[in-house]
């Protein structure tokens, strides 16, 4: 590059401090070997709006809400947002739809980017994350055609580096991948009288559609110092100053190599590249944990948002009332009557709650547990009581009510 002299580098005595501390398991940073540094993963701080543009049947519309996310992996930040337009397909492949990955260096995120056309370093970042997702075939390419052999939905990731801090292509990766699950194309639907008329509706019409994703393919970047003998995973920017050699292997949560990507450096044996291979499915599967996780809370908050909630005036006339239940006896629901709070002080004086049977001649009488009286009542209305249910309830004197049940009873039969 132009200005490959203002990038940093290295005294002899730094990285002489640098490599003994690797070949004694630590790192500047104060990490181990195979540790990544903390991940934090954001969505929606993009510019939120909708672009139309209508060129020769060409309708390109941007999501920046849905489509955009910020990733933080140590020092290093990278920003990843996902546009869709609908173009014409290849004439090799008319049923697909497809991908295409853009990276932008700035000068803000390291002097020794050169500003407008990209470099080496730009060049090889887009390259490796376009191989692990298209080779992969992660994202469902035949979900984006719409008419086949005329329009197809082109998805395009940009990818903004605003602070070099070390291992690009990791970071770089996990923005995309983030961007990818949370973007949604607007639907569209195929009509007219030949059928080939497409309409897009607008995102208040229906709501958009996430894309197909089988897997997430995660990059692991592993640095070797001292002629290959010492492996570290995420270098930072100052072990990429030092390192002779750098590997980086595309996996996904299952354990599938999806790419392997080794640009230039010293040479490594077999045996080392497959002990990174297993360390970065291991890597792979943790770092697709956060990535789903951070989706699905910034699903739910989303969601949140939408919710209709009803003022606080109005939750505080949803008080439990008293309810008064009235049976009919015609085989029916009985109707629930809920009473003011004025109805039911007036009738306080009087706690039992009534139940009305109006059955029909064929109604067999209501019997309660709680009590050996049987009430039943004809279709007149008129009321027949037992004369030993009607004396245990209304005694005639005083002297009756403070007798036992027994005695009256036994009273009764003297009198008889």
């Amino acid at each position: 590059m132009a200005m490959e002299h203002l990038r940093w580098r290295p005294t002899v005595n730094e990285r002489d401090f640098i490599e003994s501390a690797l070949q004694s398991d630590l790192r500047v940073d104060g990490r181990r070997s195979f540790d990544f540094r903390r991940l934090d993963i954001s969505f929606g701080r993009g510019c939120v709006f909708v672009e139309w543009v209508v060129i020769i049947d060409v309708v390109a519309v941007s999501f920046r809400e849905d489509g955009s996310s910020e990733v933080q992996l140590g020092e290093t930040r990278v920003m990843g947002y996902v546009t869709a337009q609908l173009v014409p397909p290849y004439r090799d492949r008319p049923n697909e739809g497809t991908l295409a990955i853009f990276t932008e260096f700035s000068p803000m995120a390291d002097p020794a980017f050169e500003p407008g056309r990209p470099g080496e370093s730009a060049i090889e970042l887009g390259r490796v994350i376009d191989r692990g997702l298209r080779e992969s075939r992660a994202v469902d390419m035949e979900s984006l055609c719409v008419v086949a052999g005329k329009y197809v939905w082109s998805v395009r990731v940009d990818l903004h580096i605003l602070d070099n801090g070390g291992n690009l292509i990791d970071a770089a990766n996990i923005a995309a991948l983030a961007a990818l699950s949370t973007f949604r194309r607007p639907e569209c639907t195929v009509g007219g009288e030949d059928g080939q008329q497409v309409t897009v509706h607008d995102a208040e019409v229906r709501d958009p559609i996430p894309l197909t994703i089988h897997h997430l393919p995660i990059a692991v970047t592993f640095a070797y110092f001292g002629e290959g003998n010492i492996v570290v995973v995420d270098p930072t920017y100052k072990e990429e100053a030092v390192m002779g050699g750098r590997m980086t292997a595309t996996v996904n949560s299952n354990g599938d190599v999806c790419a392997i990507q080794k640009a230039g450096g010293e040479g490594v044996m077999s045996s080392v590249i497959m002990q990174c291979l297993r360390i970065a499915s291991v890597k792979a599967a943790d770092v697709t944990s956060k990535i789903r996780t951070a989706v699905e809370k910034y699903a739910t908050e989303k969601a949140l948002k939408k919710v209709k909630r009803l003022p606080a005036s109005m939750s505080q006339k949803t008080n439990a009332p008293d309810v008064t239940m009235v049976d009919k006896g015609d085989d029916k629901l009985g109707s629930q009557s809920v009473e003011t709070l004025s109805d039911v002080q007036q009738i306080s004086k009087d706690p039992s709650v009534v139940i009305e049977a109006n059955d029909h001649e064929d109604a067999k009488p209501m019997i309660t547990e709680s009590s050996t009286e049987v009430k039943t009542t004809s279709s007149s209305g008129a009321a027949v009581e037992s004369d030993e249910a009607q004396e245990i309830r209304s005694p005639k004197s005083l002297k009756d009510a403070i007798k036992p049940k027994h005695k009256r009873k036994k009273r009764k039969d003297n009198r008889s």
